[in-house]
């Protein structure tokens, strides 16, 4: 009796084996199901789709193609264009020259560092945690990579999202030269508030601050001027 059931038991696990390894075997060679037509030609030039249910064609731009575009773009040069009249009125009063050495720290994708390129400074450079060639380069805007008094001018637009903003402010003014310009631009404020920024910047004095718009934002430009004892 026990040999019956013994020899049964062989049969049903060697049955189950079986099965398994017939249904392993099946979904190996199964071909999976797409969107995507099976007739449909390769395209080894474009990019890997995102999912199986998207064929699209998605050529891949090379960068020059692709600065273009985005140059070309109406909202860039809405961007540039307002960036532009801002720096024309610090141009306007002196406080920048042609041969003003700038720095745009978290410059984005380089608004501002194409405004002031487009307004005849030869020497401005552009900062971001992602760079946006040829724009913008890649750096630490806590830790900036320049030597101290490099600039005449530091703009930024963002010191109100710096991680650590007196940090921030810090190497703003540690790169630029005696008597440098760190121009700030925060969301508009009253006098109280311009004072908290101001405090962030050890070593610089207040020349001023006024309200303006920029890109259709209003926005409070805050001006300090390094002493020249730092």
């Amino acid at each position: 009796m026990e040999r019956h059931i013994q020899r049964f038991l062989n049969k049903v696990s060697f049955l189950s084996f079986t099965l398994a390894t017939l249904t392993l075997l099946f979904l190996f060679l199964q071909t999976p199901e797409t969107c995507i037509p099976p007739d449909a030609p390769p395209k080894p030039h474009l990019r890997f789709p995102k999912s199986t249910c998207d064929s699209s064609p998605r050529h891949y731009l090379p960068l020059p193609k692709k600065n273009a575009r985005l140059w070309s773009s109406k909202s860039w040069m809405t961007q540039v264009s307002s960036f532009t009249q801002f720096f024309t009125q610090l141009y306007q009063i002196g406080l920048l020259k042609n041969h003003s050495k700038v720095l745009c720290v978290s410059a984005g994708a380089g608004h501002e560092v194409m405004a002031l390129s487009k307004m005849g400074l030869e020497d401005v450079t552009g900062v971001e945690l992602i760079e946006s060639l040829p724009l913008v380069s890649r750096a630490n805007p806590h830790n900036l990579p320049f030597f101290d008094g490099a600039f005449d001018v530091a703009f930024t637009g963002h010191l109100e999202e710096a991680l650590y903003p007196m940090r921030y402010a810090g190497e703003m003014e540690r790169t630029l030269r005696k008597g440098g310009l760190c121009v700030v631009l925060v969301d508009e404020c009253g006098d109280e508030e311009v004072k908290e920024f101001f405090r962030l910047f050890r070593r610089s004095r207040l020349l001023g601050s006024s309200n303006v718009t920029l890109n259709g934002r209003r926005v409070t430009r805050i001006i300090m001027k390094t002493k020249a004892s730092a």
